[in-house]
């Protein structure tokens, strides 16, 4: 009896097609799965639907508890780098927080106060202001009190943002202070590139649009309008701070504190915390008696984390599954920069 032996290459052919048509039915799933993905979000997308999904965290007691009518304690984690959706927070995310805070499960009025948890080594000076911003409106509007608790690093931005706190708590191991704004830095490596012959130009219409560019020699005082800019910053930067800060003496953070950092207990003896050596439970205890809420009875304190928006992202044609386009960056260790005007004029409280 004779066996027929199939070839290698038929073998290889037949692995191939069979590759070939599975990545095909793959492909072809996906672009089904994004055409009705897109058809649901058209039809049931509304503008008021919430942008966050619900988290339980522990109570003063270490408990979650579950109710849908008693109190509730909004955490908000300013963590990370202020303006940095990714790895940090910004402004869109807080807005949509606050504003599901008085939607859904949380209408009537449940939340009854926030916690901000602080641990960010700042940010730039825009999220940070938008943030401190809504969060006094939203205190005023509600009459809810917010108090904040460092559990790590508090400096620059989030000093910012902790100004909108009735009170501030820190941790035995927190860091706290910078208050100070940076915008740079700026290199010049005109004489590096005339010495390999390389020259540039750049053409450009308006006054100085080209200022601190590092392909040329710079004129005197041509970062005259950043030293402006940065002086105007700063000098809210401080009114804020000492304005929502009493005991902390402006004269002294001016010319002796400066942006320098603190442990907290020298924060606390400075003014720029309220009470050091605290704990998460103690700060939350101090802000449920500030609210008129009994511990003792059941309360919720939750977080509002955003909603992954991994489908979206990946069917809403800004993937280059669909679009063909793909982004090249090249990573030189500084924050990333779209362009010129961007790199120039985003002022950064770190």
């Amino acid at each position: 009896m004779e066996i027929q032996r199939e070839s290698i290459f038929v073998s290889a052919l037949r692995s191939f097609c069979k590759m070939f048509f599975a990545v095909c039915g793959i492909f072809l799933a996906i672009i089904v799965m994004s055409l009705l993905y897109n058809s649901i979000s058209d039809t049931a997308t509304s503008p008021t639907e919430a942008k966050t999904k619900v988290k339980y965290l522990p109570d003063a007691n270490g408990n979650r508890e579950s109710s849908s009518t008693s109190p509730v304690i909004l955490q908000i984690s300013v963590h990370g780098v202020i303006g940095d959706a990714t790895n940090g927070i910004d402004s869109k995310t807080v807005q949509n927080i606050l504003l599901d805070s008085r939607t859904g499960d949380f209408k009537n009025d449940r939340v009854k106060g926030i916690l901000l948890h602080m641990n960010t080594p700042g940010g730039t000076v825009v999220d940070s202001d938008n943030i401190y911003r809504m969060l006094r409106e939203y205190k005023a509007r509600y009459k809810v009190p917010v108090f904040a608790f460092v559990d790590g690093l508090c400096a620059s931005g989030g000093m910012y943002i902790s100004c909108a706190a009735d009170q501030m708590y820190a941790g035995p191991a927190s860091i706290v202070g910078s208050v100070g704004v940076i915008i740079g830095p700026f290199f010049n490596v005109v004489d590096a590139l005339g010495k390999v012959g390389v020259i540039s130009k750049t053409i450009t219409e308006g006054l100085d649009k080209d200022m601190m560019t590092p392909f040329r020699t710079w004129k005197p005082d041509e970062d005259a309008s950043l030293k402006a800019v940065t002086a105007y910053f700063y000098q809210q930067f401080v009114d804020i701070v000492t304005a929502a800060k009493p005991r902390l003496d402006k004269t002294k953070l001016i010319k002796e504190y400066g942006a320098k950092v603190f442990d907290p207990m020298t924060a606390q003896e400075y003014g720029y915390v309220d009470v050091a050596d605290a704990t998460r439970d103690t700060t939350l205890l101090a802000l449920l008696k500030q609210a008129g809420i009994d511990p003792s009875h059941t309360y919720q304190v939750v977080e509002l984390e955003p909603k992954s928006e991994f489908l979206s992202t990946l069917f809403n044609s800004k993937s280059p599954l669909f679009t063909g386009r793909i982004e090249h960056t090249l990573n030189t260790g500084a924050p990333q920069i779209r362009d010129q005007v961007a790199y120039l004029y985003q002022p950064m409280m770190e």
